[in-house]
C-alpha cells in the first residue's frame, strides 16, 4: 500500500506542479510518507523510511539536496493546500506567530490557516527575520493578499487575530478591503464613541465577568464595533472587529483552531521543533511539506469518522483524538508491510480520486471564467 499510495500521490504532484521534475515530485511524496513514519522532522529519522531500496546514508544525502538546490512553487502547494477544503461556503482565515530556539538560532514563524468549523489546515506562512519580534503590517498585508488570491476574497468569512496583530495600517487595510476581521486589543488601546469621549477600558468600571458592548466606536483610527469583558487580575478580553457585537465572544473562540494546528505540527504531530535547519528558506520548506502531510491527515481522519466509524468521545464530551491524529494513525497503518484493511485503503483511494476532480474542476471553472 506503501507504494501505491506514494504513486498516487506523485500523480496528484504531476498536475499541482508544486516542484517541476518527476524524479523531485516522487521525492515529495516518500517525504510526506517518511514524515508520517517516522512523526520527526529530523533529516536522520525520515531518511530511516524515505527509500526502502536505498541506504539510509543515501537517503539522508537526497533530503539535504533537496532542501539545499530545490525551489518549491508556494502558490501551487496554496492550490493543492485549498482543494482539500469544502468546495462551498465561506471559509475562516486565522493568523498567529509561534517561535523557538535552536542554539543560537531563533526561529520566527507568521502562520495564516484555513477552514471551516473544526477542519483548519495551513494556508500561508513566512519566517520572519526580526529575534522574536512581532510581525509587521507589510508582513500581515502580504499574506493576506496570498490567501485571498488563494481561496477568493468571496469565501472569506472572517479574519482572527490575537492581540500582537493590531495596528492602525493593518486594521485599515482590512476595512477597505471590505474583509471581515475580528481581533484581541491590548487594554491600552483607548477607543473613542460616537460623540467624541475617549476612554481606556479600565475605565469602564467593570467588575470580572462583566460585559461592555459598543455598537460604532473608532479604535487606532478605524471604525467598528468593541466587545469587552473584564477579566480576573486586572485584564481583558477587549474584541475589536466588523463584525456583529453580539457574537464577538462567541466567533472569537474559534481562533482557537490555529492553537491546535500548532500543537499537530508540533509536540502532538511531526515534532516541528526539533529541526536542526538555521536556514530560513529551508526551513520554510520543511514547513510546506510539514503542513501539506498535515493536511492530508485532516482529511483522512475527517473522511474516515464521517464514512466509517466516528472518533469516539469521552465522557466529558470531547472527542477521544483529533481528527489529524485520527487521520494520522490510518495512513501509518496503510504503510505498514502488512496487509492493509480494505475499508481503509478504499478510503484513501476515495479521497485521492475526489483530489483529481476537485483539481479538474477548479481548472475547467478558470478556464469557463
Amino acid at each position: 500500500m506503501k507504494t501505491s499510495f506514494s504513486a498516487k500521490l506523485t500523480a496528484l504532484l504531476r498536475q499541482v506542479p508544486v516542484v517541476r521534475h518527476l524524479a523531485r515530485q516522487k521525492f515529495v511524496s516518500q517525504f510526506v510518507l517518511a514524515l508520517l513514519q517516522s512523526r520527526s522532522v529530523q533529516f536522520g529519522e525520515v531518511a530511516q523510511h524515505l527509500n526502502d531500496a536505498a541506504k539510509v546514508a543515501s537517503n539522508e544525502t537526497r533530503i539535504q539536496d533537496f532542501f539545499r538546490e530545490v525551489a518549491l512553487d508556494y502558490q501551487q502547494l496554496a492550490h493543492l493546500l485549498v482543494l482539500l477544503l469544502p468546495a462551498t461556503g465561506k471559509l475562516r482565515l486565522c493568523l498567529d506567530r509561534t517561535e523557538w530556539d535552536f542554539g543560537r538560532c531563533q526561529v520566527n514563524i507568521l502562520l495564516v490557516t484555513v477552514g471551516q468549523g473544526d477542519f483548519h489546515v495551513p494556508l500561508y506562512w513566512e519566517l520572519l527575520d526580526n529575534r522574536s519580534g512581532n510581525s509587521a503590517a507589510a508582513d500581515r498585508i502580504t499574506a493576506l493578499q496570498a490567501c485571498v488570491q488563494a481561496v477568493g476574497k468571496h469565501r472569506i468569512g472572517l479574519v482572527l487575530g490575537d492581540r500582537e496583530f493590531v495596528g492602525h495600517a493593518w486594521l485599515k487595510w482590512l476595512k477597505d478591503n471590505g474583509i471581515c476581521f475580528l481581533v484581541r486589543l491590548p487594554k491600552h488601546h483607548q477607543l473613542t464613541r460616537v460623540d467624541g469621549r475617549r476612554r481606556a477600558v479600565a475605565e469602564l468600571g467593570l467588575a470580572p465577568g462583566q460585559v461592555r458592548r459598543f455598537g460604532q466606536c473608532l479604535v487606532d483610527g478605524v471604525w467598528g464595533q468593541a466587545w469587552v469583558q473584564a477579566l480576573a487580575g486586572g485584564d481583558f478580553l477587549y474584541l475589536f472587529g466588523t463584525v456583529d457585537v453580539a457574537y464577538m465572544g462567541q466567533l472569537y473562540r474559534k481562533r482557537w483552531t490555529i492553537e491546535q494546528v500548532f500543537q499537530n505540527l508540533k509536540g502532538r504531530g511531526f515534532a516541528l521543533e526539533a529541526s536542526h535547519l538555521r536556514c530560513r528558506h529551508k526551513l520554510r520548506k520543511l514547513v510546506a511539506l510539514v503542513s501539506l502531510t498535515y493536511a492530508l491527515c485532516q482529511s483522512v481522519g475527517t473522511v474516515a469518522s464521517k464514512k466509517i466509524k466516528p472518533v469516539a468521545r469521552k465522557n466529558h464530551g470531547y472527542r477521544a483524538t483529533s481528527f489529524s491524529r485520527h487521520g494520522l494513525n490510518i495512513l501509518r497503518q496503510l504503510c505498514r508491510p502488512a496487509q492493509s484493511p480494505e475499508p481503509l485503503t478504499r478510503l484513501v483511494d476515495a479521497l485521492i480520486r475526489w483530489l483529481h476532480w476537485q483539481l479538474i474542476r477548479s481548472q475547467m471553472t478558470k478556464i469557463v471564467g
